[in-house]
């Protein structure tokens, strides 16, 4: 009986952690600059990266692969926001800059306008 909550259990981990991929993934296509992008990998990658290694925690049947698991998971939860972080930073120094909510509208607005002036 608990063999098989765990095992359930498990397998919703790994799926919601494979839709916070696909999300992030998504995401990554479709927002407008690096800095969206890369929240949407870095929130997404840890949150799915977290989830999967829940699952694999409740499959495993041995305590030194849960040891393993959660070393790995600790240091996913350290680096992912670290690197992050730090490509922003270097990406914000090098020059690149954001976009912003009202160049979104401008950009939308001239697409709006070239769209009526074509008609």
């Amino acid at each position: 009986m608990i063999a098989a909550i765990a095992d359930m259990l498990s397998w919703i981990c790994i799926a919601v952690g494979s839709l916070a991929l696909l999300t992030g993934g998504i995401g990554v296509l479709r927002m407008p600059d690096v800095y969206t992008r890369m929240h949407a990998a870095s929130i997404t990658d840890t949150m799915g990266v977290g989830l999967f290694i829940v699952g694999m925690i409740l499959q495993s049947g041995d305590w030194l692969i849960v040891a393993k698991l959660c070393l790995i998971l600790v240091f996913i939860y350290f680096t992912s926001p670290t690197s992050t972080f730090a490509l922003a930073h270097a990406a914000l120094t090098g020059g690149v800059a954001p976009v912003l909510a009202d160049d979104v509208d401008e950009e939308r607005g001239e697409d709006a306008e070239r769209r009526e002036e074509s008609s």
